[in-house]
């Protein structure tokens, strides 16, 4: 049985570890964006509308993820709350899978994470499917779900 030597097998993990410091600086790159653009007033610099409001009038099931993640780098979770709510509920999801995408790098080997589960495909389906519909509901309570 043979065994790398520790300098090698540190050169790996540290080769393996590229993808996910790319994710990190591109991750604070749109964070800045999003920052400067100030996608809440007309006081940055415009960002692209969604095709799907632009074409149609509805929220799709991102609608105000900008708006959202803006009002979050500020501290403002009422807002964020607001802006897409269901998204902000995802964000520990979305964390736990680049976590254990980071940690299956690390290790060598990939880490389960809830997207592994039986139901999972079907249940987000589920919930993307009522979110884009309760959100455009024209009637109390719903309206103020309308960004």
């Amino acid at each position: 049985m043979t065994s790398r030597p520790h300098g090698a097998a540190t050169a790996i993990r540290l080769r393996a570890m590229v993808f996910p410091a790319a994710t990190v600086l591109l991750a604070c790159a749109g964070a800045a964006v999003v920052l400067a653009a100030d996608p809440t007033s007309d006081a940055g610099f415009p960002l692209p509308p969604c095709p799907v409001k632009w074409l149609t009038g509805l929220d799709c099931p991102g609608c105000g993820s900008t708006r959202m993640i803006y009002s979050l780098l500020h501290g403002d979770v009422l807002a964020a709350l607001h802006f897409n709510a269901a998204a902000v509920l995802f964000i520990p999801f979305f964390l736990w899978t680049w976590g254990a995408w980071v940690l299956g790098r690390w290790r060598g080997r990939s880490v389960r994470t809830w997207e592994q589960w039986r139901w999972s495909p079907l249940v987000g389906l589920v919930l993307i499917a009522v979110w884009s519909v309760i959100r455009n509901l024209p009637f109390p309570p719903f309206d103020a779900l309308y960004v």
